[in-house]
């Protein structure tokens, strides 16, 4: 396995905070990078029924195993695990004891606010970004590729069929984990529900239609999209409010952090389909903002990152925000860049004239 991004600074916490928690979609590599970064820490999984069963009976028999200190794979399973915690790095602070891994971010953030507040650092590892996918051997050489087959690490750690793979990551771990997290009944209605959702990355999040096209109610379709949110499958881009006096668009965009993920369940079984697929826009500007995700969240910082579009369509794909400082991202899937691409930049300058800002530009 390759040395992800996030390693350094997971280092570097370590010799700062007693515990360390790291969180990320399953299957994006957590499991390996915390077992390459400390290799000295036992590492337990609160996966296997065993161990999950004696930290959640009898957790004081579970420490004295581990008192030292663990990597504890999955620890939002024994939720009650987050106050023992709590008193024993009181006791002794060492910095770099404890190593926490969660893929479901609602319940593993519920057990950190209410007992490890102060006591621990969070962290994001989302799939491969370019950077480490650039890493292995032969990696893929064309965008194409690249969108299709998406960022999650089994893929290129052992050269398998995307497709494959991911078709069988939404059968095993995604419709799984999250019909858990909301128990869902109806499996058909929320595999259309995530098709859906796939459908509409890089668009303006209608939940209204959404849940109609679906078939479910408004409340419910909003409780679903919770549930991939905090399994970071989807995230939701927010509007940036330059002028509150401006007529501008207030609902957010909806976004996958995986393009592959997303094209999988489009059911596009080629790069060479996304050529011509009607979404390959969308699916570019997805691969785009999630690339732009990880170069952040890989180092250990969490981007401001926003839309900007004003009602009569006036529009920039991405606003960046860093203190006073504004970067705008114009994302086209084209090859050939054309000067009215930029003309909602003109526009924004004037409304932002006093704040310094940069422009970007993203084309294949």
């Amino acid at each position: 396995m390759i040395e992800r991004l996030l390693q350094p600074r997971l280092l570097d916490l370590a010799t700062r905070y007693p515990i360390l928690t790291l969180t990320g979609p399953r299957q994006s590599g957590k499991t390996t990078l915390c077992r390459m970064a400390f290799p000295d820490l036992p590492y337990v999984s609160l996966e296997n029924p065993s161990d999950r069963e004696l930290a959640t009976e009898d957790p004081v028999a579970f420490f004295a195993r581990y008192g030292d200190g663990a990597v504890l794979d999955e620890v939002q399973r024994v939720p009650d695990l987050f106050s023992y915690l709590q008193g024993m790095v009181d006791e002794d602070p060492r910095p770099g004891r404890f190593v926490l891994t969660g893929s479901q971010n609602l319940a593993l953030m519920d057990g950190l606010s209410q007992s490890l507040a102060g006591r621990t650092t969070l962290t994001d590892l989302l799939p491969l970004s370019l950077a480490e996918v650039r890493r292995f051997p032969d990696p893929p050489s064309d965008l194409e590729t690249l969108i299709w087959q998406g960022g999650y690490p089994r893929i290129y750690e052992r050269d398998l069929p995307a497709g494959e793979w991911l078709e069988d990551y939404t059968a095993t771990y995604l419709e799984r984990d999250v019909r858990r997290l909301i128990n869902v009944g109806n499996l058909l209605m929320f595999q259309t529900f995530l098709r859906l959702c796939a459908g509409r990355t890089g668009q303006l999040l209608n939940l209204s239609s959404l849940a109609n096209d679906c078939g479910i109610s408004q409340p419910t379709a909003r409780a679903w999209l919770s549930a991939l949110e905090a399994s970071y499958i989807v995230f939701r881009l927010p509007p940036y409010f330059a002028d509150l006096g401006k007529r501008l668009t207030k609902t957010p965009k909806l976004y996958f952090y995986d393009s592959g993920l997303a094209a999988s369940l489009l059911h596009i079984e080629t790069p060479r389909q996304l050529e011509t697929h009607p979404l390959r826009g969308p699916l570019f500007e997805t691969w785009v903002l999630g690339e732009i995700a990880k170069a952040h969240l890989h180092r250990g910082r969490r981007p401001r990152m926003f839309f900007y579009r004003e009602q009569n369509r006036l529009e920039i794909d991405l606003v960046l925000e860093k203190g006073a400082d504004l970067t705008v991202i114009e994302i086209k899937s084209a090859r050939t860049p054309s000067g009215r691409h930029f003309a909602a930049f003109d526009r924004l300058a004037k409304t932002l004239c006093y704040r310094r800002s940069e422009t970007a530009g993203f084309w294949r």
